[in-house]
């Protein structure tokens, strides 16, 4: 793999291109389910962020860098355009994709993000990582306890500790670039430049997540000015995992009308 290639998986050998990227804290393999059901029907591309999974770690974090590494991936498969799915940061990422290579996207759908500025709120879920002392635990069992003493919701624990990894007989290590993260978290949550944007796009939110309010939509219309709004029962932010059918569901109705 060349080193400035992310890592990638791709699931299915015929079929249009789907190219699905992650969220904040993250990897490919939170995809790895619906992935497969999809494969029947497209050529699925999962891949790892920069500073992710098993993807390369950098001390440039942006959207700009993170959307370049989607167009070096792109070209490393001798793919033309692909339909893109991100959640989150992945969205973020997509969005900006968008108007730096809108050639690269056939239709693309953000998970339960918008282009607006959010404030910083991932205070919790760093305190949760650094309260694992890797010096001192030799277990997963050992970190996952001082997650769940600062994080409640056992869902969001397992979720980040499927970042534990043995770098060694005997020694845990996170596989995201913490340090990094953590400095770089206010880009994160910052906007999207506000470009207009020409391109099918489905927007889905959980109705249970307030990422994307009401209110939120005629700004996103604006600059996404072929987009639509799709609300899924019983979810949160991350509405994949949470509602999976519905979620697969909607976005094969959008892909194939």
């Amino acid at each position: 793999m060349p080193e400035n290639i992310v890592n990638y998986k791709v699931e299915g050998n015929s079929g249009p291109y789907l190219v699905i990227l992650h969220g904040l804290f993250g990897s490919l393999d939170n995809w790895q389910t619906l992935a497969n059901d999809w494969s029947e029907k497209y050529q699925v591309v999962l891949a790892d962020a920069r500073n992710h999974g098993k993807s390369f770690h950098s001390d440039t974090f942006t959207y700009q860098a993170m959307a370049e590494d989607v167009i070096r991936l792109l070209d490393h498969l001798n793919i033309d355009s692909a339909h893109f799915i991100g959640h989150s940061m992945g969205g973020k990422t997509l969005m900006h994709l968008s108007q730096i290579a809108p050639e690269r996207i056939n239709k693309m759908i953000v998970a339960d993000i918008g282009p607006k500025a959010y404030p910083p709120h991932h205070d919790t879920i760093l305190e949760a990582f650094e309260s694992v002392d890797l010096d001192s635990i030799s277990s997963r069992g050992e970190a996952a306890k001082a997650v769940e003493k600062v994080i409640s919701d056992k869902g969001v624990a397992l979720f980040l500790l499927k970042n534990l990894y043995w770098k060694e007989k005997g020694r845990l290590a996170w596989k995201i670039n913490l340090p990094v993260l953590k400095r770089e978290i206010s880009r994160v949550v910052d906007a999207v430049p506000n470009k207009e944007v020409n391109l099918p796009c489905l927007f889905i939110r959980g109705n249970n997540s307030n990422y994307i309010l009401n209110d939120d939509w005629p700004d996103i219309k604006e600059q996404f000015t072929k987009a639509h709004l799709v609300s899924l029962k019983n979810a949160g932010h991350w509405l994949h995992a949470e509602q999976p059918d519905a979620f697969y569901n909607t976005v094969n109705a959008y892909l194939e009308a």
